[in-house]
């Protein structure tokens, strides 16, 4: 499931949508706000983005718990159509109460058409934006810090003296498995994997990471090897990290 966002992430997400909305605002596209004011122009497409990235974020939620493989360009793709549906149906109902302009329902999948361009477009750019914020360095790293306590310290404080177990990834965030428990950041494995470099650890699988002096035992069940980690989870080694695991001592 998806954690929820931090103040600080809000704003930067808020801020790239101000800048979205601004953009919208200047160019016009398909003469929505003939004769709005400038300010007006602007709320406007603000409030359709903030709408639509709230329809997303929902969307998101659900299709986390009920797909959770879901691979990522489908994901996405879903996210666009729901944020463009609710955006749609604002839209028509924009026009028939404030403007007093009913439009004939045949209308309706043109205006979809439209808006879905729009949706699929801010989608992309959320997504990267969402990736830009999280791989950003945490900003109160202990000065001199080594790369796991580096690491520690994109989780809350009751963390940041923990010993790093592992780290796996869960669709867009990441479940840090520490001695004081677990934690969910939002953060790629590929960007933890290269903070932590130099850490004592590896990567094993696709999805985990762990930290060498937090194996306890190896077991293998079924042609599979797992890693038992000093808290009694199991990280699993694929095929593709074999090598650096059995050259690490570690299987």
């Amino acid at each position: 499931m998806r954690p929820p966002k931090d103040r600080q992430t809000r704003l930067k997400e808020v801020g790239v949508y101000a800048g979205a909305a601004l953009f919208l605002s200047i160019i016009g596209p398909f003469n929505a706000t003939p004769g709005f004011p400038g300010w007006a122009i602007f709320v406007y497409w603000f409030a359709l983005i903030l709408l639509g990235s709230l329809a997303a974020e929902v969307a998101g939620r659900w299709l986390d718990r009920t797909f959770p493989a879901l691979p990522l360009p489908l994901n996405l793709a879903l996210l666009s159509v729901a944020a463009a549906i609710v955006v749609t149906c604002a839209l028509l109902a924009f026009e028939t109460f404030v403007m007093s302009r009913r439009m004939p329902l045949g209308y309706a999948p043109r205006i979809f058409g439209l808006v879905w361009v729009i949706s699929a477009a801010m989608t992309a750019v959320g997504y990267m934006a969402e990736k830009s914020i999280a791989a950003q360095p945490p900003a109160d790293a202990p000065e001199g810090a080594g790369p796991v306590e580096t690491f520690l310290a994109r989780l809350p404080l009751k963390f940041r003296q923990a010993e790093l177990h592992a780290v796996s990834s869960e669709d867009h965030y990441l479940r840090v498995h520490t001695s004081l428990g677990e934690e969910l950041i939002l953060m790629r494995l590929a960007d933890a994997v290269r903070e932590l470099e130099g850490g004592g650890g590896l990567q094993v699988h696709r999805s985990w990471w762990v930290a060498k002096a937090a194996v306890r035992d190896v077991k293998r069940q079924g042609g599979k090897v797992f890693l038992v980690l000093a808290s009694g989870k199991e990280a699993p080694v694929s095929r593709t990290f074999m090598a650096e695991a059995k050259a690490a001592g570690l299987a």
